[in-house]
């Protein structure tokens, strides 16, 4: 029986591993079908992580993490985790090979993936000019033109913040009205170097071997405009990776959003006691590799107290 068992090995899950094995329970396995590390090893820079200067990659940022959890007693097995259930107060751990663990305590940090617009070009200049985090990759492109998909709160939201940066920013929606706050149009309409193209659709982006040159979008009368730049930035929301929490009778283990996130307190708590969700899976994730690391943290801390109160009694 484990004190407690972690899913996903991205920096929300490699931090709740330090703390709770670090805190004293005894015995801890983190499930990651794959390496530790999560989406950040894909960026080729980071350059927001406090107390780390200079350039450095999102791989190398990651690279200690596991040594240092497992230091402390961390286990990393190396193996989906298919679905979690419960019974009475023991969780289920069904693996992909079709053996369970059971475990007193799960914190759930399986993390989300962008949701992907889908025209042409897009999965083949990903990394190389597409993009789906501002913070993360606009500030290579200071004082250049950028292109920005979406409609919604964060395609907004990233424009504005591309706009401080970018000399220009041509914001691209399907409509001529946007999902977002009515505040947040009103700002995007007040800066003078975001230009709305509305009615339209993104066609293709294209470019060379270097990376993206344009992206090319038709609007609601049929006519295309090939617009030059360097990076398009695609915001069309993102898709929870929530399949662990699907029980046999397709509803889910605990309490979630209608877009698929978990809901949690301030603590990491879910609607289930014992279970905690942390990262970029649980409601209003900054999705940010700060605040992921801090989620581990909280619901580490709050696990050991949980699995220390189960046990006394």
């Amino acid at each position: 029986m484990l004190d407690c068992a972690i899913i996903g090995g991205g920096p929300a899950g490699l931090t709740a591993g330090l703390y709770t094995t670090r805190g004293g329970l005894e015995s801890v396995t983190m499930f990651e079908k794959g390496m530790p590390g999560g989406q950040i090893t894909s960026s080729s820079e980071i350059e927001n992580y406090p107390g780390v200067t200079g350039e450095i990659s999102g791989m190398d940022l990651m690279m200690p993490w596991p040594e240092q959890c497992q230091k402390f007693g961390l286990k990393h097995e190396m193996i989906e985790v298919t679905r979690v259930s419960k019974e009475g107060a023991v969780f289920k751990i069904h693996k992909g090979d079709g053996t369970v663990e059971e475990a007193h305590s799960v914190i759930m940090a399986t993390g989300s993936r962008p949701r992907h617009a889908g025209f042409a070009g897009e999965e083949q200049y990903f990394g190389r000019g597409v993009s789906t985090c501002a913070t993360c990759d606009g500030f290579f492109y200071k004082g250049k033109e950028v292109a920005v998909v979406g409609g919604g709160d964060t395609a907004l939201e990233e424009a504005l913040y591309l706009a401080k940066i970018c000399k220009k920013v041509y914001l691209i929606h399907r409509r001529d009205t946007f999902r977002s706050a009515p505040n947040t149009v009103e700002r995007v309409k007040r800066t003078t170097n975001i230009e709305l193209v509305l009615n339209s659709t993104p066609e293709e982006v294209y470019g060379d071997a270097m990376g993206v040159t344009g992206i090319r979008v038709k609007n609601n009368s049929g006519a295309i405009r090939n617009i030059d730049v360097p990076g398009v930035f695609t915001f069309v929301g993102n898709d929870v990776n929530n399949q662990t929490l699907i029980q046999e009778d397709g509803s889910f283990l605990c309490n979630m959003t209608k877009s698929g996130q978990v809901v949690v307190d301030i603590c990491m708590r879910t609607s289930v006691a014992g279970l905690f969700a942390i990262g970029d899976m649980r409601v209003e994730a900054p999705k940010q590799v700060i605040s992921a690391a801090g989620d581990g943290a909280v619901a580490a801390l709050q696990a050991i107290s949980y699995v220390d109160e189960l046990l006394s009694h």
